[in-house]
């Protein structure tokens, strides 16, 4: 159900700044089922790069109870980027305002993710 809503929203959106959904944008090129090749190679570079350790998606739906509690916690608006950090927990790196900003572009993203990362050990 998650992406036929997804999809309507998508095809009806008016304002190109507001995006149905910047992550999935991000790391599915839009409507595409699978992640694409550009998502799969920038997030194999910035793991490389050892600006993280790890990187995962989660929908809404399937966060654990530690992350929707700190979403909740913070106001925070889906789509968003977490990381976490050891020893200091969870903390927002990106807004879903700043993924809109991407415009669906993976390797730009990494780049501003590894900046905001820069000299930190987290799992995004």
């Amino acid at each position: 159900m998650g992406k036929l809503s997804y999809g309507y929203r998508k095809l009806t959106a008016k304002d190109p700044d507001k995006p149905a959904c910047a992550a999935c944008d991000i790391t599915h090129g839009g409507l595409h089922l699978d992640e694409t090749a550009q998502w799969k190679a920038a997030k194999a570079e910035v793991v490389k790069s050892g600006a993280v350790k790890d990187v995962k998606q989660f929908h809404r739906d399937e966060l654990d109870g530690e992350t929707k509690g700190f979403v909740q916690s913070q106001g925070l608006q889906f789509p968003m980027v977490l990381a976490k950090d050891e020893g200091s927990g969870l903390r927002s790196v990106m807004s879903s305002e700043e993924l809109a900003a991407f415009k669906g572009d993976p390797q730009s993203f990494m780049q501003k993710l590894r900046q905001k990362l820069e000299g930190g050990t987290s799992g995004v």
